[in-house]
């Protein structure tokens, strides 16, 4: 964790001089997209002028007397010696005359073996477009010399106006193309159809930028205009911001329209030049920045050294006060520690002694009308078998009422517990046999709010050491708990089960009541805790029935559920006469 600051401040470093080579790279960039865009209005002025500097001399020469006498029929050797004079003087790659028919009758390289007099051109566009009666304009690559060039022709016609033939030159572009190479700048010339014209690169020629329709292709070879070419795709791609990629690397990339045709120049300039400035700027700002930084950490070191001779002295005096805190928190600590055990145990003393002077009162308030009421019993017994009523309905009602009595006489006995040392009597208790007998205690109360009561118990006594009575006690009082819990749900419903695992026998009781809401089974088995509200209960029950399980080496645990209300889960050991 100790180089976690270290290595932040050196991420937010990089992450400043990240931000800064972008703002001066992106200036960088638009500087040079500046210049780009100078020296590409240079290349578009270039090409418009190799386009239109020779565009009249097809109609000066198409009104020269020799040429319209030669279209007439008249001999062609004056007019051969004079289109080599022109072509010669102008730069001219060739000028030559056709007849109506397109076949060349007239040329200004009729001396060499690449003359093109004898040869018809009628399939050439540029011989179609002066026969109706426009200027005619076509690059090609020549069928007879095999070299491109711009071709541009005009009608000749006769006195009357009628058309007698067709003038033409040839410009060759092989001088800007080669300053373009000189240049070392990386431009092309494409037409309409995206075909490769001029390239500062001979590779690049003759490929294409898009793919080629069957319209085009059917037309580009009908007019033989790239014989011999296979008009490939272009290893290129066009990029967001006014980029493109051109055989593997990255240029800024930008497009001029060229005149008459509308054919594209795409001039593709370097960035290096922004990155270098960029890199540079970003280093010195570096260098400053960690200038900076030194000046700053020596004033800082300084002020440290100043403060920590200062704090020497005063942190001796705080080490002794420190010392002296620390002795003082310890005592207090223990002192406190003490108070809350001492508080703790005021508080269950207090509870307890209560709850010996409640049981106690209630001992010997109930003793009295227990006995009367037993004495009561036995007489009407007495007489009922002196008047020869024998086992009359009056005689059952008080052997119920006998065993009413026997166990309120038992419940007083329990209040007891909490006073005595000595241990009971225990026998053999069969936990099914204490469940029917508690739940036949509590059906006036299940019977009063129609609770669903559902019974699981196996078909075979699950047998316990214990106390018969005291056990029936804590079911007693579980019951009646989920009886209350359940009052005011819609459909009340108690699921009793007992069980048989490897080491324990266990009943639980499930309801679908309130729950145990926050409290926990420690809270609730304390003395006086109760979950019902004012006037409902003592909070007595789970206090004695958790006292009682102990005393039988059980447990007790419940839990609220998922589906709402409790379930409270008591187990004991399995007796050691158990033949289950």
């Amino acid at each position: 964790m100790r180089f976690l600051p270290k290595l932040l401040t050196l991420l937010l470093a990089i992450a400043i001089a990240a931000g800064i080579f972008r703002v001066s790279h992106s200036y960088f960039v638009s500087e040079e997209l500046a210049k780009a865009e100078g020296r590409l209005s240079l290349f578009r002025a270039a090409v418009d002028a190799e386009f239109n500097r020779f565009s009249h001399l097809t109609f000066v020469l198409s009104r020269d007397p020799i040429v319209i006498d030669t279209a007439m029929g008249q001999d062609t050797d004056a007019l051969n010696m004079r289109l080599r004079g022109f072509a010669d003087q102008a730069g001219l790659e060739a000028i030559y005359l056709m007849d109506q028919n397109g076949l060349t009758i007239a040329a200004s390289n009729h001396h060499l073996p690449s003359s093109f007099v004898g040869q018809n051109y009628s399939f050439r566009p540029y011989f179609s477009q002066a026969m109706a009666g426009q200027q005619g304009r076509f690059y090609a690559i020549g069928t007879t010399t095999g070299l491109p060039g711009y071709f541009i022709t005009d009608a000749v016609r006769d006195g009357a106006g009628d058309i007698r033939g067709v003038i033409a030159i040839k410009i060759g572009f092989a001088q800007l193309e080669q300053s373009w190479r000189g240049s070392g700048e990386q431009v092309l010339l494409s037409n309409a159809d995206g075909v490769v014209l001029l390239s500062s690169d001979p590779a690049w020629r003759y490929r294409m930028l898009q793919d080629l329709t069957p319209n085009q292709r059917a037309r580009i070879q009908a007019s033989r205009q790239f014989p011999g070419q296979e008009l490939a795709p272009l290893d290129w791609a066009m990029l967001p911001d006014q980029r493109a990629e051109i055989a593997g690397a990255e240029h800024m990339h930008l497009t001029a329209t060229t005149q008459p045709h509308g054919w594209n120049i795409h001039y593709f300039a370097s960035d290096d030049r922004a990155d270098a400035r960029a890199s540079l700027v970003t280093a010195l700002a570096v260098l400053l920045a960690g200038v900076g930084l030194v000046i700053v950490q020596i004033q800082r070191n300084n002020r440290v050294a100043a403060a920590l001779r200062r704090s020497e002295m005063e942190e001796l005096k705080l080490r002794k006060a420190n010392e002296r805190l620390a002795v003082e928190i310890t005592e207090r600590t223990t002192a406190e520690r003490r108070l809350q055990r001492t508080q703790q145990e005021l508080q269950r003393a207090s509870r307890l002694a209560a709850l010996g002077q409640l049981s106690a009162s209630v001992t010997h308030e109930l003793g009295q009308p227990i006995a009367a009421m037993r004495n009561h019993l036995t007489a009407a017994e007495f007489r009922a078998q002196g008047q020869g009523q024998g086992d009359t309905p009056q005689t059952k009602l008080t052997q119920t009422i006998f065993g009413l009595v026997d166990r309120m006489e038992g419940i007083t006995r329990q209040l007891k517990f909490f006073a005595r040392t000595g241990q009971e009597e225990f026998n053999d208790v069969d936990l099914c046999g204490s469940l029917r007998a508690a739940l036949a205690l509590v059906e006036p109360n299940v019977d009063a709010f129609h609770v669903d009561v559902r019974v699981d118990l196996p078909d075979h006594p699950v047998w316990v050491r214990g106390s018969n009575l005291r056990i029936e006690q804590v079911m007693t009082n579980l019951l009646r708990n989920a009886v209350d819990a359940v009052e005011d749900s819609d459909a009340p419903q108690i699921h009793v089960r007992v069980g048989v695992s490897d080491q324990n026998h266990w009943f639980d009781i499930r309801d679908n009541g309130h729950g145990l809401g926050q409290a926990t089974l420690a809270d609730l088995q304390e003395p006086f805790v109760t979950t019902r509200e004012s006037g409902r209960g003592m909070g007595l029950g789970l206090a004695i029935s958790s006292s009682i399980v102990s005393d039988h080496g059980g447990t007790m645990v419940a839990e609220n559920v998922d589906t709402g209300g409790a379930i409270f889960t008591v187990t004991f050991p399995i007796s050691d006469g158990d033949t289950v």
